[in-house]
């Protein structure tokens, strides 16, 4: 298992001389938080009021804000965290960067939420303006790197007013090397431009909206996940690319960098060397591990990585043993098999946002929770539909073993030309819409593609922005042919992918088992129950079927699993419940939007699901007929 300190904590200055400079290094966050506007500006912060809040809400501390180190399969040990009390103006678009600023918003939480402390809607004919001040570790030949977990959408920095770089895409990381534009010594200023059109666009946006009803949620803009600095050689790992070999009994590892240059490599499992390999970045090489430890949801092993460049950076990782793949079992019958073995996969739709942070989980503890709570309940998986999660949401995974479909955020919600068929290819995306959305794409896949947990990608569902599908489906396949692809979830199914997905509510159903594709039911259930005293409206609130007591909603649930076993039998492969959590005004969630309250008996769900897993693994008596 890999070690709780791989993801990190706190801030590591091993590169100073002094102990005052390590001090001030380990302090920055809070010290240049002071920097901003003086000794109050800490104080006049506070959380903006929301409908509702979650156990994690009141302990989020502008002083320590999302303290954990961002990015578990790349981490150093010298970092700052940029996290806290950052200064806000929104003005018009076209506007130049402000004099003044309105007041404090904290970071990471995007502007429109309440642990923002803004709460206020961005539009399209707004611009979103960040600053603050940092102080630069000081070093000959090494180089400054500003990271950005996140930013939605269009970002442009400054670095003591010079533009660094700029950025679009609403759910990948980027980093800028900001050594050129720091002053010799002193405080450095930082700013940030970002534009969000939201649902206007055709930008891949999910289930943002600046209207929030029914099923579109309230649009998120600005920073949204961790913004940090790193202090690295001329020559340094820009990324790594971790992909399993089970068959071959190895890991396939390229270390990516600028510069050509030799590096080390040591696996470890449980502490002991599992193997190592010396190569060259840029480069494809092999850890070969004799008798591998494979990653499973019940046996979530994950072994360690550390890679040493030549030029002297070095980076901690992990990776995990696993295989997926859709072949026919030994009746002929097309399944999901992990691991060389059958393997249903049942769990829910997982949206992914939060009533106080919304895209932004209050904290680390917040995050690993929702995954604690699926894994208590007896589910395998969940698909994490249209939304991108924080890297740190992928380890959690990962570590506990959660089987995840990774959805790619739509680029339409329900504009579509007068007169187009809804969904399909029918869809009309220009050239220019086209490369955004591949772009974006693209960087999601390379972004998450190292995490074991992630068995499959959904490009589209259900015809939102859905275009020139086969061929994007088998790009995707191409990229990452290691994973299953949706094709697509729902809706308008062109013939491709390994996956033919049905949605059905409240269902169950399924399509029948066609040689080379598994058969599996995307979205279904969606059953509401409103509980009061946790809901984001008193009105307006809905699901796809509602009902007035826990007892009957726990009865529907029930019926609509008993149902689900003949469907195994016959080949259903996975199955989706909608959803994890209530959102805004869906009431379907197992859980309340503020995590509060659980709407069913744990361990009677536990015992359910578990059914249909050894059902359709092959370990279970076969279900009478219905």
């Amino acid at each position: 298992m890999a070690s709780e300190k791989v993801p990190g904590r706190g801030v590591s200055a091993t590169h100073d001389s002094t102990k005052m400079r390590a001090a001030c290094q380990r302090y920055l966050p809070a010290l240049c938080a002071l920097l901003l506007t003086g000794p109050g500006f800490a104080a006049e912060w506070k959380r903006a009021d929301g409908p509702l809040t979650t156990p994690w809400t009141a302990a989020v501390n502008p002083q320590r804000c999302l303290p954990e180190y961002p990015r578990p399969q790349m981490v150093r040990k010298a970092w700052t965290n940029l996290n806290g009390l950052w200064e806000y103006a929104i003005q018009a678009k076209d506007q130049n960067s402000p004099k003044e600023f309105e007041g404090a918003i904290l970071v990471p939480f995007p502007v429109e939420s309440s642990l923002s402390g803004v709460k206020r809607a961005l539009t399209p004919a707004d611009r979103l303006w960040y600053r603050r001040t940092f102080t630069a570790p000081e070093g000959k030949g090494k180089r400054v790197l500003l990271h950005f977990g996140a930013v939605d959408w269009q970002t442009e920095v400054f670095v003591n007013g010079t533009k660094v770089g700029s950025h679009e895409g609403g759910y990948d990381p980027f980093t800028m090397d900001v050594t050129d534009a720091l002053r010799s010594s002193g405080p450095q200023e930082l700013r940030l431009s970002v534009w969000d059109p939201s649902d206007t666009g055709l930008q891949p946006h999910g289930k943002q909206t600046l209207n929030p009803r029914s099923i579109w949620y309230t649009a998120v803009s600005g920073i949204w996940q961790t913004v940090w600095l790193e202090f690295v050689p001329a020559k340094y790992v820009s990324r790594l690319v971790l992909v399993p070999d089970v068959d071959g009994k190895r890991l396939k590892l390229t270390v990516l960098s600028d510069a050509n240059v030799g590096f080390d490599a040591v696996a470890k499992f449980r502490g002991a060397v599992a193997g190592r390999v010396a190569g060259t970045t840029n480069q494809e090489t092999f850890i070969a591990l004799k008798d591998p430890k494979l990653w499973s949801p019940d046996s979530p092993l994950l072994y360690d990585l550390e890679v040493s460049l030549k030029s002297g950076d070095a980076v901690s990782s992990y990776f995990g043993m696993r295989k997926i793949e859709q072949r026919a079992d030994g009746k002929g019958i097309v399944r999901l098999f992990l691991n060389d073995r059958p393997l249903f996969q049942i769990g829910t739709l997982d949206q992914g946002w939060w009533p106080d942070g919304l895209y932004t989980a209050p904290s680390d503890e917040a995050l690993r929770f929702d995954i604690e709570t699926l894994k208590k309940l007896g589910f395998n998986m969940c698909r994490k539909h249209i939304k991108v999660e924080p890297a740190r949401y992928y380890y959690w995974c990962d570590k506990l073993g959660l089987m995840l479909w990774q959805d790619m955020p739509s680029s339409m919600v329900e504009t579509r030309p007068t007169g187009v068929k809804p969904g399909g290819d029918d869809v009309l995306f220009s050239s220019g819409e086209d490369a955004v959305f591949r772009r974006e794409l693209r960087a999601m896949l390379e972004n998450v593609g190292n995490s074991p947990s992630i068995v499959g990608f959904v490009p589209f569902n259900e015809g939102w922005g859905q275009h020139n599908t086969n061929e994007i489906l088998k790009w995707v396949k191409s990229l990452d042919p290691t994973r299953l692809v949706d094709g697509p979830s729902g809706w308008e199914d062109r013939g491709y992918g390994d996956m033919k997905d049905m949605h059905k509510y409240p269902g169950p159903g399924m399509f029948p088992v066609v040689p080379g594709r598994a058969s599996v039911l995307g979205e279904f259930g969606g059953l509401g129950f409103p509980v009061p005293d946790h809901l984001w409206w008193n009105k307006r609130n809905w699901g796809y079927r509602t009902f007035n007591t826990r007892e009957e909603l726990q009865s529907a649930y029930a019926k609509l699993l008993a149902d689900l076993e003949p469907l195994v039998v016959k080949g259903l492969s996975a199955a989706i419940y909608t959803q994890t959590t209530d959102v805004e005004g869906e009431v379907n969630g197992l859980m309340t939007y503020d995590r509060k309250e659980l709407k069913f008996d744990a361990s009677k769900l536990q015992a359910m699901h578990q059914r249909l897993i050894e059902l359709g693994s092959g370990r279970a008596a076969t279900a009478a007929t219905h």
